[in-house]
């Protein structure tokens, strides 16, 4: 599991001080970015010759407001890992520790010039290994 903290920003949230629906997408990306850079890896994620890794399925469950000037806990675990796919599960936690928002995100690595389903690389997969949620 990878656990990192954000502050819930006044530009986050909607005309109720709570966290807007949609910027969860932004949180938990960011925590997604911050997993990946742990894994020091020797070419870049993001931007290679190589691959990109789409979100090819996201869902969100809310549970309880996440409020402006509060900080959200957000674990983040590896659900399932296969030879081209994985799936993400990130719960997202309140000051008082309760669940609030719990988000999934199902990535597919992809062959940058065919877009056709390619193994996860080594180095990758073995970063996501740690992070595997019966690890």
């Amino acid at each position: 599991m990878f656990i990192s903290k954000r502050k819930i920003n006044f530009y986050d949230c909607d005309a109720a001080g709570i966290l807007f629906y949609a910027r969860i997408y932004e949180l938990c990306h960011s925590v997604y970015e911050e997993m990946i850079q742990s894994f020091n890896l020797k070419e870049d994620y993001w931007s290679n010759e190589d691959y990109v890794v789409p979100i090819i399925h996201s869902e969100a469950n809310y549970k309880k407001p996440l409020v402006y000037n509060s900080f959200v806990e957000i674990e983040l675990s590896v659900r399932t890992l296969s030879t081209s796919a994985f799936k993400l599960f990130y719960s997202c936690k309140n000051e008082a520790g309760e669940i609030c928002v719990e988000v999934e995100t199902t990535h597919v690595f992809v062959d940058k010039k065919t877009w056709k389903k390619k193994s996860i690389k080594d180095d990758v997969r073995a970063g996501l290994t740690k992070h595997l949620k019966n690890n």
